[in-house]
């Protein structure tokens, strides 16, 4: 463990104390290492979990004294890819990004990094506009793959928005930069993002064409995280189809593949997506085996624990267990309201009422929430 930055900020001069610049150079050699996430060693990263504190203080005083140092813009967007897959949470970097200059060197990319923050968190609103301000700034620059990158993110926003054409023309633009710099890993990806939007689209053998595509250019070992998409991408095309066990069979395949690597994203996404195709077939057992699997994952991912206990409470109304489907519905509804997600939170107290009806009566005054004590001891640990 790093030491603690206190011991060696100095009130007066903050550059004053040897052993801060020695602390700046160990803290930024770790943070410059990417998150390789085919790595096998993936799981070593979340030292951040510990350190979190340390490191954006850290940044935060030389983003203030050191504005221009190449070396901490890239620590401070690494340090947010950490956030997003060990930590989630916000952090108080955000307003010194948005302040750069535009013509900053490491402003979009700092801003494409924030934006996958709060996806994660559940900002859907602030994921887009995040992403948008990054493009701008990429295209800009004149930065084709980085424009290309961000392209293939708003490809994925643009996917559940009806119409869908402009998640595909996305994907598209993406796809045909990635194919004139010859980078057959980025097509693949394109190729999943589009296979998604497509699916949303209903062009289900379109869909299904375009992620086998995908499956096919990706090597069999080394892009082990693009080949997990490829699985979920026909796992969702197979479902929407009727072909409930080739479906299983893909999502199975996709968990197979994120256990090693402990892809708790992906796992969780792909746990949900299966509590949800056993849940319409009333296969409920099946779905509460994945939805207890779904909230190991979750720990760190308030926005997907949400989503975990919503299912939770949607099976257990299914199996007519109402006091207990009532308050896994309020502590979703709760999560949800402290995350900012209305839609969300609204959805939860429209299943909260329908499980009110079969219980004939309507929740006392005292009961129509958790409170945020109560919530952060039982639900949310590391929020």
């Amino acid at each position: 463990m790093l030491a603690p930055l206190r011991d060696y900020l100095s009130p007066k001069d903050p550059m004053a104390s040897p052993l801060l610049c020695a602390t700046k150079e160990r803290y930024l050699t770790r943070m410059s290492v990417n998150i390789d996430l085919n790595d096998p060693n993936f799981g070593e990263t979340q030292w951040i979990m510990s350190e979190d504190v340390n490191v954006e203080h850290l940044l935060d005083v030389f983003t203030t004294i050191d504005a221009n140092s190449d070396s901490i813009w890239d620590a401070c967007g690494n340090f947010m890819a950490h956030l997003t897959r060990h930590k989630k949470r916000l952090t108080i970097l955000k307003p010194k990004i948005e302040g750069l200059p535009d013509d900053h060197r490491f402003k979009p990319g700092c801003l494409f990094r924030l934006a996958l923050l709060v996806f994660f968190l559940g900002n859907m609103a602030g994921h887009k506009e995040f992403l948008v301000r990054a493009l701008e700034l990429w295209r800009e620059q004149g930065s084709d793959p980085q424009v290309a990158m961000t392209l293939m993110a708003l490809s994925f926003v643009n996917q559940t928005v009806e119409p869908c054409e402009e998640g595909m023309q996305q994907a598209k633009e993406a796809l045909d930069i990635f194919e004139r710099l010859g980078d057959t890993t980025a097509q693949a990806r394109c190729l999943i993002s589009l296979a998604f939007s497509l699916c949303s689209d209903t062009q289900l053998d379109a869909a299904e064409e375009v992620a086998s595509h995908a499956m096919n250019l990706l090597p069999e070992k080394g892009e082990e995280f693009y080949v997990c998409e490829s699985h979920q991408a026909l796992g969702m095309i197979h479902r929407y189809k009727g072909k409930t066990k080739e479906a299983i069979h893909h999502f199975e395949a996709a968990i197979e593949i994120a256990t090693p690597f402990n892809w708790c994203d992906s796992l969780l996404s792909t746990h949900l997506t299966l509590v949800q195709l056993f849940r319409d077939e009333d296969r409920l057992d099946d779905a509460q085996a994945h939805v207890e699997r779904a909230k190991l994952h979750a720990v760190n991912n308030p926005y997907y624990l949400g989503h975990a206990t919503e299912e939770q409470a949607t099976i257990w109304y299914k199996q007519h267990r109402l006091e207990e489907a009532r308050f896994e519905a309020l502590r979703a509804a709760d999560i949800f309201d402290n995350l900012g997600t209305a839609g969300d939170a609204e959805r939860c107290r429209k299943l909260l009422g329908d499980i009110e009806k079969g219980l004939s009566g309507p929740v006392s005054p005292g009961q129509s929430g958790l409170n945020c004590e109560l919530l952060q001891m039982a639900l949310l640990p590391a929020y």
